[in-house]
């Protein structure tokens, strides 16, 4: 199953309620992104979409582990999951960060969680 900002079956969805940020270059931001789930293994997701652009993978985290996409480097782009949120905080911005961001889940089922990993 996969979850993005509109609430999925049951429990599990994410919630994005913050609106626009407005902050100038070289400043921090933090995006929120709260999360439910039944699941015992959920995956987190940032992805960035510029303007008439396609969505672009930022950063994935869960229980076991972090990655970045190369392009967005976790000295700028990092997020720390806890047991309800995955903030996002964006480093030294730069006027190319100008976009909207969107939190998405993942749930994996204790039974395929090994085969997803080695994905």
């Amino acid at each position: 199953m996969f979850c993005s900002s509109s609430e999925c079956k049951g429990e599990d969805k994410v919630i994005q309620e913050q609106g626009d940020v407005i902050a100038a270059e070289g400043d921090t931001v933090t995006l929120y992104c709260k999360y439910e789930t039944t699941s015992t293994y959920a995956y987190l997701f940032w992805y960035k979409q510029d303007v008439n652009d396609y969505l672009k993978y930022v950063l994935r985290r869960d229980a076991s582990g972090t990655e970045n996409a190369q392009e967005f480097p976790k000295h700028r782009f990092d997020a720390e999951l806890n047991k309800t949120s995955v903030p996002l905080k964006i480093q030294k911005l730069q006027l190319s960060d100008s976009a909207v961001y969107y939190c998405a889940l993942l749930l994996v089922s204790a039974l395929k969680t090994e085969t997803f990993k080695k994905m």
